[in-house]
C-alpha cells in the first residue's frame, strides 16, 4: 500500500437504477416486456431511475446516419409511451453526455483483454469475422460498465443475456477500487425477474423475438395497430393440446410457454395464477383473451408513439431536459475518477 493512503471503510451508495436500450429500430413486444415495463415499474419504487437511448453503443456497427436519428427519437417516444414520465424518470440519450465515452476510455484502461475476449456477445456478434468488426464492438462492455458507473447505480434491469455485461462491470469496478485503493464505484446488481423477461417469436418458439426476423409475423411492432396485434396472435404457432393446469405441463412446449409468458407478463400474474384460469382451454379459446389483451394494453402506446414521432422538437426537448440533469450527476463522478487517476486539473 502506498504510504499515506489507506482504503476507506465501506461506501454506503444511494440506491439509483440505470439501464438503457440501442436505438437500432424496430422497437417490440419483447422489447416492451423485457426492458421498457420493467423500467416504469422501477420509476415507481421510490428510487431515482436513470433511463437512456445508448446510441454511442447503437454505433459499434454501421448505422446510416438519419435512420439512427430517427430510430433515437422512436425508442424516447416508446418510453414515454409506455409510461416512463420525464417528471420522474432521467431519459436522454447517450451522446449527449461526454462523460460516458471520457470514462469508457478509463475503464477501456483498467479492463483486460482476456475479459473482453470472454464475452459471449463478442463471439456471438465477431464469429469468424472478429478480425473485422469494429474495435469499438470488442470494447462495448467497458463502455457499458462507463453508462452504470458514471452515475453509480447499483441497480440494473436487463435481460438474461446482459448479466454477463453487468458481472463485468462489477469486475471493472473491483478493480479500479483495488488498483488505487479506494472505495469509489459500487459493485451493481443486475435485476433480472418477470414472466417474459425473454419473449419468443411467434413463429418458432425456440428463438428470441427479434426485429432481424424476415417474418413480419414472428413479431408483434410496438407501433403496430390494434388489427395487426389481434392478427399476429390469432396466427402465431401453438400446438394442438389444450393447456396445462400447471406451470410444468408447459415443458417441451415453447410455442404455448411463449403465448402464456405474455398473458402473464401483460396481465402482471404469474404463470400458475395465468394456468389456474384457463387450464384445459384450447388454443381457439385462449388466443381470443390474449389477442384483447394484447391489444388493450398495446394500442394505446403505439397511438401515443404515433403521436410523439409527429412532434420531434418535443421529443428532443425532453433529451436535452435529460441530458442537462444527467450531467448534473455525472460530472462530479467524472471530475474525480480523474483526480483519483491522476490526471492533473
Amino acid at each position: 500500500m502506498t504510504e499515506g493512503v489507506q482504503t476507506p471503510p465501506a461506501t454506503q451508495f444511494t440506491p439509483r437504477v440505470f439501464s438503457g436500450i440501442q436505438p437500432s429500430g424496430g422497437l417490440t413486444l419483447g422489447n416492451y416486456l423485457g426492458a421498457i415495463k420493467r423500467f416504469v415499474d422501477m420509476q415507481d419504487q421510490g428510487i431515482q431511475t436513470i433511463y437512456c437511448m445508448v446510441d454511442l453503443h447503437a454505433i459499434t456497427v454501421w448505422q446510416d446516419p438519419a435512420a439512427l436519428k430517427r430510430q433515437t427519437r422512436e425508442l424516447a417516444a416508446g418510453y414515454i409511451a409506455a409510461g416512463l414520465d420525464p417528471a420522474r424518470s432521467i431519459l436522454f440519450n447517450q451522446s449527449q453526455v461526454s462523460a460516458h465515452a471520457e470514462l469508457g476510455w478509463v475503464f477501456n484502461c483498467v479492463a483486460r483483454m482476456g475479459w473482453m475476449q470472454r464475452m459471449t456477445q463478442w463471439k456471438d456478434k465477431a464469429g469468424k469475422n472478429a478480425q473485422n468488426a469494429s474495435l469499438g464492438l470488442f470494447a462495448y462492455p467497458a463502455l457499458m460498465a462507463a453508462d452504470i458507473l458514471l452515475y453509480h447505480a447499483t441497480h440494473v434491469p436487463v435481460g438474461e443475456d446482459q448479466k454477463q455485461h453487468v458481472e463485468l462491470t462489477r469486475d471493472i469496478a473491483a478493480k479500479f477500487n483495488h488498483d488505487f485503493k479506494v472505495d469509489f464505484f459500487p459493485l451493481p446488481e443486475p435485476v433480472i425477474e418477470g414472466a417474459a423477461t425473454r419473449v419468443m417469436s411467434l413463429r418458432d418458439g425456440s428463438k428470441k423475438m427479434s426485429k432481424s426476423d424476415p417474418s413480419d409475423a414472428s413479431r408483434i411492432n410496438m407501433t403496430d395497430d390494434a388489427d395487426a396485434i389481434a392478427q399476429k396472435i390469432r396466427k402465431a404457432k401453438t400446438d394442438p393440446d389444450a393447456l396445462p393446469s400447471e406451470a410444468k405441463g408447459l415443458d417441451e412446449r415453447p410455442e404455448a410457454r411463449n403465448l402464456v409468458n405474455i398473458y402473464a407478463a401483460l396481465s402482471e400474474q404469474t404463470v400458475d395464477a395465468v394456468l389456474a384460469d384457463v387450464g384445459g382451454k384450447q388454443f381457439s379459446e385462449f388466443k381470443p383473451m390474449l389477442a384483447d389483451l394484447a391489444v388493450a394494453k398495446l394500442s394505446p402506446i403505439s397511438s401515443e408513439m404515433a403521436r410523439l414521432m409527429q412532434a420531434p422538437d418535443e421529443i428532443d426537448a425532453i433529451l436535452r431536459s435529460g441530458a442537462d440533469q444527467a450531467r448534473a450527476i455525472a460530472q462530479p463522478i467524472m471530475d474525480r475518477t480523474l483526480d483519483i487517476v491522476g490526471m492533473v486539473r
